[in-house]
């Protein structure tokens, strides 16, 4: 005892003894590798003198199951069955030592003693038994089966024996209670993984955690401590019930809980044990019900796939010649082939027709399996590529024929240069302009392009005609699942010469019917043309850039240039003109300069007097800038204390935001103005803006901490003054005096995007705080008298370009998969939607969107059901809630879960069965039946990248055949003012009619990859970043495990993000400020991380500690040389286990009940060292993607409070999410978790529904507009 409280208080002297220790490798024993200097070490305490050797022992008449006259043994084909209770297993050295670590295997002699009873008596006392000495050596251990009982029974086989063990000795329980512990445990994970899939890692803990161990084993909980300790026993379960199953079933091992286990834990696969004796199977629960699908959607997927498949698999053949390799070193790969199963009957080898090309199902490597399925996982950034459009542009000119063309009739024009013409005669073929025709390539393997002929005419380089091209759907982002016969009007023509033309083609426009809405779930016939071969038809523009679907524009040509007209000419001209800065009202000359009144550029009117947003780098004030907070320099750690520290050698630390842009400029138009040339003429081609700046609350000397308190739209007025290319200009933004606003500031800034105020100028030079001057106030009312007379007021000038808002009536929506309603809160908030009904089979998420939304019908059950209950034609369900019908829903949104094919890269028949029956299939039968006027699906990042993108690709294609305009884009969740970065892939769909929306400005900088959109703010935004502070400073302290569900806040909120989430209305009560009971060391571990930004694991103390529930915890013991990292500075030994040294991992290397968890050591090289795990947040970080259930050995490890040793509350998580705090929650803490982690968040849906709400109102101002007053 002495020398453990001496190292706490003199580290002198212990210190000596440690280094010398782990320098070399302590001695173990050679039997039962266990560390002689182990203080938990124990020996057999030897036998009493009663006890009988074996032989004899077996043939004591307490044990005969038979009367003595029968002959005994000869009857027995297999060995005699006893049970042995109070008994102890050791080495030939009286070492007390477990039988599961691969001793046995490794033909370790092992010997145990005990009481031995009949088979038939189930009392585990020692009365009626036979006490017996050194029986063995044991040569199998084994379980039977968990035969519906909760215990395991585990049994051992000597020469003469088996033996059915029952209780252990006083001496033998500790030891023993662990094999329970993990016995029961794989019991557990099979079970569950069986019948959930697709959970995570940390479902799987949720699980352990919650179960209650059955009576009679010695310990009150299962924690993450065990599953890790036990991991490689269990994975090693798992791998016997894969091959005890259905070899169609895909196994248990690569569902992505276990991939994850194997990873954290380090796990050597295929390690042949003898196990289980008979796994049992467990009957399965029924998976979701067949999708209920419209003909449609049917047969879109079913006549895609039934072709691509069988592609596929002839490629993948290919491609498996080349690319999959099994591991080849684990021990399934080096067995033979056993020539009995279905795999082996197939190969010519053993008579069969060689087709399937499956591997031996004994020799299944499972190496292999898990790195396919984690291949398949990786994020990878590719979003489908857009193919580039094809420009023909021809180099030269092709050898005129002239007897194949000749012109009919006269020039219906003439314009000096060219002759234009209605008719042509082309291998006596008459076409006219309007025709559509086929074009030869120059490379003639190339397929025929299609094209407009918009104009004919002669002139100097020939006959010649302009082309307006078709786009083919292969050339879309639909790719391979576009209709062959579908084409797609662009924005591409060009002039040609006729001799390219190869002949005329068909191309039927296809118009949306007039009964459109309720034609939905009719449509049987997939087919939209005959296919004779010169055939086509379209029915939608296409935005090469963007990915974007639309109704073809309706530009006509007017009378004088009807024999030239070209739409795609005259949009281009259009875009182009839009685009170019021009200057208007001109108001006086002077120095050289003449100014206006007005600019314009992108549709946009800029006027003297307006904010305006520049990029950062276009001007910089006159305060320099506080340095950035530098991480403070490292100190020299000592490392015999922080033994894993070494791994930090990285400065780069997640979910920070020292890198993070700064948001825009803002600035005020003082002048608009032009230099005049030599000529005296002005050059509008270089138009300038004078402009004054204005400083935001971070620029001035207080730096980045005063902005923690300040609304993120508050400016300060400067009399400083620059000039800036106009060019430069990001966008148009309304900035007011506070003191000048008819209503309160919260309103005004709530009232729209790009609202600042200012209440105060800062003067720089005095570092101070003044009252604005006059001409800051008022701003544009001083008319300059010259021009126009349109100098108005700012407040005037709002208004005049923002024209009054048409109230529309808010959608009708089914939010469908609603979860606990994060996309429906979203939509609320933009005022564009009312859900009537949701859909949500998961009762506690069910019971939360009720909560917040006591006006919806919410239906928990199964989406198929319902569809097919609506289809048949109820109106009601079991329940007797009324169901909604065809023309009652207007907006349909939701996010149906991808499990079940979100993995493996590719689609097979298998994964592809799972694809047609998932959830994606039947929302989109919901869209095809309801056909509501706007469509949302709201998905994972990889949505977009799954199968080859094979899923996003068909969801537009059913939505293309649907005739909805339609688009798809990656939204960061961060960009919309949470502080947490999540992308989201977004499908937008519009019908026919309607606009389709665009996706929205991010409202704040992040740090970010940039995603193919329409969105243009990619380097910068209008606010800054919000933090992890921003989020949640203002909550009161809470401790681990804290379970009030209402506390009182304790405080006012602080900043500007939380009096938005509080709300304006007085709320005292704090609800869901609660967070997760950790274990004991777990508990122990966030009290040792230190508060440091980015500290995590590899900060812990190597040290010993005592925890709450009374035991104490060993030091890691560091074993082994470390092959690749060397040794610490002192020379002490880096490695846990035997795989340091570059040998198999030895099971007698765990340990446990260490500070720092041995596992994160045993596979951090592998694993960028688990950089993140028992992770702090940082206050002027984010969160990292809000889980569904925190944990600090999760995939988030991030997980822990900044400042408390505890994991984030449930109330933070949402509030990381959006949800505002007046949002219920609803059920256990896990629920609640869950209902979060999953959810959209709230603003994410409200910058979306924003959007949508813009394209109804610009629908019923075109409709008022179209019909004034009936």
């Amino acid at each position: 005892m002495e020398t453990k409280d001496g190292s706490e208080i003199k580290d002198e002297i212990p210190q000596v003894k440690i280094t010398a220790s782990a320098k070399t490798t302590p001695p173990k024993c050679l039997d039962c590798r266990q560390y002689l200097d182990d203080p938990d070490l124990k020996f057999f305490q030897g036998d009493p003198d009663d006890a009988l050797e074996e032989p004899e022992m077996l043939t004591d008449e307490r044990l005969s199951i038979f009367d003595a006259n029968e002959d005994g043994f000869e009857s027995y084909e297999d060995l005699p069955q006893h049970k042995v209770t109070s008994f102890s297993v050791y080495d030939k050295r009286g070492h007390l030592c477990p039988f599961d670590t691969g001793l046995i295997e490794r033909n370790i002699e092992l010997y145990f003693s005990g009481v031995v009873k009949p088979i038939y008596d189930d009392n585990p006392c020692l009365d009626g038994g036979v006490r017996a000495k050194k029986l063995g050596p044991i040569n199998a251990w084994w379980i039977t089966g968990f035969d519906g009982g909760e215990k395991a029974l585990i049994g051992f086989s000597t020469a003469f024996a088996d033996y059915i063990l029952m209780e252990p000795s006083e001496e033998y329980a500790p030891t023993f209670a662990l094999m329970q512990e993990k016995i029961y445990m794989s019991k557990i994970v099979v079970e569950f993984l069986q019948n959930n899939r697709h959970v995570s890692y940390e479902d799987l803990l949720n699980k352990i955690e919650t179960t209650v161990p059955p009576a009679g084993l010695n310990f009150n909980r299962f924690t993450e401590d065990s599953l890790l300790r036990h991991a490689q026993f269990v994975v090693e379960q798992v791998e016997s019930y894969d091959e005890a199953g259905d070899s169609d079933e895909p196994p248990v091992l690569i569902t992505p809980c276990m991939r994850d286990l194997i990873k954290l834990a380090g796990v050597t696969l295929a390690v042949r044990r003898q196990a289980i004796r008979h796994p049992t199977r467990i009957d399965k629960d029924k998976g979701p019900t067949k999708a209920t699908t419209t003909k449609l959607v049917y047969l879109i997927f079913d006549t895609f796939f039934s072709e691509q498949i069988e592609k596929d698999e002839r490629e993948e053949d290919k491609e498996n010649a080349t690319k999959r390799r099994r591991c080849g070193v684990c021990e399934v790969c080096q067995q033979p082939e056993c020539g009995k199963c279905k795999a082996c009957q197939n190969m010519v080898k053993f008579g069969g027709s060689g087709r399937s090309k499956q591997a031996c199902l004994q020799r299944r490597c499972p190496n292999l399996a898990v790195r396919e399925a984690d291949e398949d996982e990786e994020v990878d950034d590719n979003i489908p590529e857009m193919p580039s459009p094809k420009k023909m542009l021809q180099g030269r000119k092709k050898k005129q024929n002239k007897s194949r063309i000749s012109w009919v009739g006269e020039p219906i024009k003439s314009d000096g240069k060219k002759d234009y013409y209605q008719r042509v005669c082309i291998d006596s073929e008459t076409l006219e302009v309007g025709d559509c025709v086929s074009v030869s390539p120059d490379d003639p393997t190339k397929p025929l392009y299609l094209a407009r002929v918009t104009a004919m005419w002669e002139d100097s380089s020939g006959q010649m005609f302009h082309a307006h091209w078709f786009c083919p759907g292969s050339d879309t982002v639909l790719g391979a699942t576009s209709d062959p016969l579908e084409l797609f009007l662009v924005d591409e023509c060009e002039d040609m010469q006729l001799s390219y033309i190869h002949g005329k083609v068909n191309v039927i426009y296809k118009a949306p019917s007039d009964n459109w809405a309720m034609e939905g779930g009719l449509d049987t016939e997939i087919k939209m043309v005959e296919d004779d071969g010169r055939t086509y038809f379209y029915q939608m523009w296409y935005d090469q850039e963007y990915a974007r679907f639309e109704s073809p524009p309706g530009a006509q040509p007017t009378e004088d240039n009807k024999y030239k007209f070209c739409m795609s000419c005259a949009r281009l001209d259009e875009v182009r003109h839009k685009e170019i800065p021009k200057v208007a009202e001109p108001l006086e000359e002077a120095d050289g300069k003449m100014f206006y009144a007005v600019a314009t550029k992108n549709g946009v009117q800029y006027r003297v007097g307006d904010g305006v947003y520049l990029l950062p780098d276009a001007f910089s004030f006159s305060v320099k800038p506080a340095s950035p907070a530098k991480r403070p320099k490292k100190e020299a750690v000592d490392e015999e204390l922080h033994p894993e520290h070494y791994r930090k050698y990285s400065e780069y630390i997640k979910g920070s935001n020292l890198d993070a842009p700064d948001p825009f400029r803002v600035g005020r138009i003082k002048s608009i103005f032009c230099s005049l040339r030599g000529n005296g003429k002005p050059n509008e081609a270089d138009i300038k803006l004078g402009i004054y700046k204005f400083y935001r609350p971070e620029n001035t000397h207080k730096s980045t901490k005063a902005s923690y308190h300040a609304d993120i739209n508050l400016l300060y007025w400067s009399d400083e003054e620059t000039t800036v290319e106009f060019r430069a200009v990001q966008g148009r933004c309304s900035v007011v005096y506070g003191e000048d606003l008819t209503e309160s500031i919260q309103d005004y800034s709530a009232g729209g995007l790009d609202r600042f105020y200012f209440l105060e100028a800062y003067n720089a030079k005095t570092k101070s705080f003044e009252d604005p001057p006059n001409h800051a106030r008022s701003a544009g009312n001083k008319g300059k008298g010259k021009g126009k007379g349109k100098g108005k007021a700012a407040g005037a000038e709002q208004s005049e370009q923002e024209p009054a808002q048409l109230q529309v009536p808010k959608l009708r929506t089914l939010d469908v998969f609603s979860g606990c309603g994060g996309l429906s809160e979203g939509f609320h908030q933009a005022g564009v939607s009312e859900t009537l009904w949701a859909v949500e089979m998961w009762e506690p998420a069910a019971q939360a969107f009720r909560l917040n939304n006591p006006g919806t019908t919410v239906f928990t059950e199964d989406c198929n059901v319902l569809l097919k209950l609506v289809m048949a034609g109820e109106k009601t369900n079991s329940l007797g809630q009324k169901l909604p019908q065809k023309g009652d829903v207007e907006m349909l949104c939701g996010g149906p879960p991808c499990q079940g094919f979100s993995g493996m890269n590719r689609f097979n028949s298998r994964t592809y069965s799972k694809f047609k029956n998932s959830l994606v299939v039947s929302f989109l039968s919901y869209c095809d039946y309801y056909r509501p006027r706007f469509f949302l699906l709201e998905n994972v990042r990889n949505f977009v990248s799954f199968k080859r993108s094979m899923v996003l690709k068909l969801t537009l294609r059913c939505l293309v055949r649907m005739g909805y305009q339609c688009t798809f884009g990656v939204l960061q969740a961060g960009q919309y003012g949470v502080a947490q970065t999540r992308r989201r892939a977004i499908v937008l769909a519009a019908a026919p009619g309607e606009q389709l929306p665009m996706f929205p400005e991010p409202l704040v900088v992040v740090d970010d990859k940039k995603f193919v959109s329409n969105i243009t703010r990619t380097y910068s935004g209008p606010f800054r970043t919000i933090t992890v502070r921003d989020t949640m400073s203002d909550l009161p302290e809470i401790r681990n495990g804290a379970a009030a569900l209402e506390i009182s806040y304790n405080g006012e909120p602080q900043s500007w993000f939380q009096r938005q989430i509080r709300g304006s209305q007085y709320q005292p009560i704090l609800r869901d400020h609660i967070c997760k009971d950790m274990s004991a060391l777990v508990a122990a571990r966030m009290r040792h991380i230190p508060l440091a930004p980015g500290s995590d694991w590899r900060d812990l103390p190597n040290i010993e500690v005592r925890l709450s529930d009374g035991t104490t915890t060993r030091k890691l013991r560091y074993t082994h040389h470390e092959r690749k990292n060397g040794r610490s500075s002192s020379g002490a030994l880096r490695g846990v286990c035997s795989c340091a040294e570059g040998k198999p991992c030895d099971p007698a290397d765990r340990q446990f009940n260490t500070l720092i968890p041995w596992c994160l050591p045993h596979t951090g090289n592998r694993h960028n060292h688990w950089a993140g795990l028992y992770g702090r947040l940082e206050w002027d970080g984010f969160f990292s993607t809000t889980v569904t259930n925190p944990e600090p050995m999760g995939k988030q490890g991030r997980v822990l409070h900044p400042e408390q040793h505890r994991v984030v509350s449930v109330r933070e998580c949402a509030r990381s999410q959006g949800f505002p705090d007046t949002f219920r929650l609803f059920g256990n803490i896990l629920d609640k978790h869950r209902q979060v982690g999953n959810a959209v968040p709230p603003p994410l849906a409200k910058a979306i529904g924003l959007e949508i709400k813009a394209c109804a109102v610009a629908k019923a101002r075109q409709d008022t507009a179209v019909t004034p007053d009936r």
